[in-house]
């Protein structure tokens, strides 16, 4: 059982990233699909209650927010592990400019998220953490974490 926690700002490749990565053995819980918390955290339990392997890939910048899936999947025996999307607001800024004109965020709340953004850390809770950078033409680098960062 594992719940996988993507955390940065919007336009930071975290949905590609899912696609390629967890596509075929994770169930995505996403705002954006789901569009209410109610949705979403009845999803989140439904996948706990049937140990279902499982990605959250919202922005998720705070302690706070990341604290509302650690910690029931980590009472549900789970392993955590977390994934820190590099986010430079300039470059997340120009890649929301490339999606669809109806999937892009508007420029105040990719600032406004990243003003938010707290980096994570293995005191959070995490088992894995990693931090990933976007190379462009959705390819991704990958890296153990340092809490330096």
């Amino acid at each position: 059982m594992q719940l996988v926690l993507f955390c940065g700002i919007q336009a930071t490749g975290k949905t590609t990233f899912y696609q390629q990565q967890f596509l075929h053995s994770h169930v995505r819980l996403s705002l954006d699909l789901l569009r209410t918390r109610h949705r979403e955290q009845r999803l989140l339990q439904a996948c706990l209650e049937t140990q279902m392997r499982c990605v959250v890939d919202n922005t998720n910048p705070t302690r706070a927010e990341r604290a509302s899936y650690l910690a029931p999947a980590r009472a549900a025996g789970y392993e955590l592990v977390g994934y820190f999307f590099q986010s430079i607001a300039a470059e997340a800024l120009v890649r929301n400019q490339q999606r669809p004109v109806e999937r892009q965020v508007p420029d105040p709340g990719i600032r406004a998220t990243r003003n938010r953004l707290e980096i994570p850390s293995r005191a959070e809770g995490f088992d894995k953490l990693y931090f990933v950078r976007t190379l462009g033409k959705q390819e991704f680098a990958i890296t153990d974490w340092q809490d330096e960062i």
